[in-house]
């Protein structure tokens, strides 16, 4: 990948700058670009299903970083994280189980406990 693929997460309050990774998953993500989902929190995890069916991919995991964006196979769902989960161990962010990491969130991703579960995300590229 030769250009960076960012993209804006927003639910018209608050809004969120990331990054998309080079991977198989990240790209059919970029490709369904732009779509809409509504908030469901699970802890300090937002999550919502997007239009994309993927696979888990050789580099799954359960456990991210805070700032982490995940496709979670199960649920064809988007996963932004920021804290801890019911699942987490301590102070880790950990999903329910495992997810592809797809990117990153810029800046602090704590700005994600500000957005409202029920609230309408538009996701959309930054060109």
């Amino acid at each position: 990948m030769t250009d960076t693929r960012r993209i804006s997460i927003s639910d018209g309050t608050t809004t969120v700058v990331a990054t998309l990774d080079d991977s198989a998953t990240a790209d059919s993500v970029w490709d369904a670009l732009p779509f809409t989902g509504r908030v469901q929190t699970w802890g300090d995890e937002i999550y919502f299903p997007i239009p994309v069916s993927a696979t888990l991919d050789s580099g799954a995991t359960d456990v991210v970083e805070p700032g982490t964006i995940a496709y979670w196979p199960p649920g064809n769902a988007m996963c932004l994280f920021w804290g801890p989960t019911p699942a987490s161990r301590s102070d880790e962010c950990r999903a329910a189980s495992p997810v592809n990491e797809i990117g990153s969130i810029e800046g602090n991703a704590a700005v994600l406990s500000q957005m409202i579960p029920g609230a309408q995300l538009t996701v959309t590229r930054l060109e």
